[in-house]
């Protein structure tokens, strides 16, 4: 039984990216490591230093999720495609991802972008396809499996 929580979803600012950066790598550790090796997991989460997520928080929109001051989620638009989706392990399961997923589909929708990508880890496979996203392909970085999935967007009109 999933149990919602009081969360918050908001832009993320300059000084967030050190709680972004743990968050995502306690997920990475936690959660994720249940699919891959220890080696991918080192390798993914040097890409997720604060110095890395405050890069990012430039150059794509990059969202929170909130539970009172506490950062335990995050999504970003980069174009079309959804990247850096992870919300903290001990908060997962809570509705906190479909919440962020929300947002990034509602800004998608703003800038008129007419279908999303994902390229999603095994680990999240199941969730993006409980929100409509389809599995388009296997993509491969060394031995790392990813599986992009596609969703095209409600036409508001």
């Amino acid at each position: 039984m999933e149990r919602s929580v009081e969360c918050t979803i908001r832009l993320a600012r300059e000084d967030d990216a050190a709680a972004i950066s743990a968050v995502i790598l306690r997920a990475l550790r936690e959660t994720n490591s249940k699919d891959y090796t220890d080696e991918i997991i080192e390798r993914v989460g040097r890409s997720f230093s604060r110095e890395a997520v405050l890069q990012l928080i430039g150059t794509r929109t990059v969202f929170v999720a909130v539970i009172g001051s506490r950062v335990v989620g995050t999504a970003s638009l980069d174009g079309s495609v959804v990247r850096t989706v992870f919300v903290a392990p001990d908060v997962q399961a809570r509705g906190i991802g479909r919440l962020l997923m929300a947002e990034i589909e509602r800004t998608a929708c703003a800038r008129n972008i007419p279908s999303l990508t994902v390229p999603a880890s095994v680990t999240a496979e199941t969730f993006y396809a409980r929100l409509g996203f389809n599995a388009v392909r296997d993509s491969y970085y060394g031995d790392e499996r990813t599986i992009i999935m596609e969703r095209v967007l409600d036409d508001p009109s």
